[in-house]
């Protein structure tokens, strides 16, 4: 078996900043990557018809948009 890495080398500083960001990249990643295979939802959906008013208020009543 090929040790790629001494025992000194994986105690270093700049090794534990490496893999910390790598852990925080995939964890970025994988988040992101669950996200995206969600539905898309839209702020629209979150709110009923039920909200609206029954008659218009507006100074022009005739006009509906």
């Amino acid at each position: 078996m090929n040790n790629w890495f001494t025992p000194e080398t994986l105690q270093t500083t700049w090794f534990h900043v490496l893999a910390s960001f790598v852990a925080i990249n995939t964890l970025i990643y994988a988040t992101i990557s669950f996200i995206s295979v969600l539905p898309r939802m839209y702020p629209t959906q979150w709110f009923s018809k039920k909200n609206t008013r029954a008659e218009t208020r507006s100074i022009y009543p005739d006009i509906i948009n």
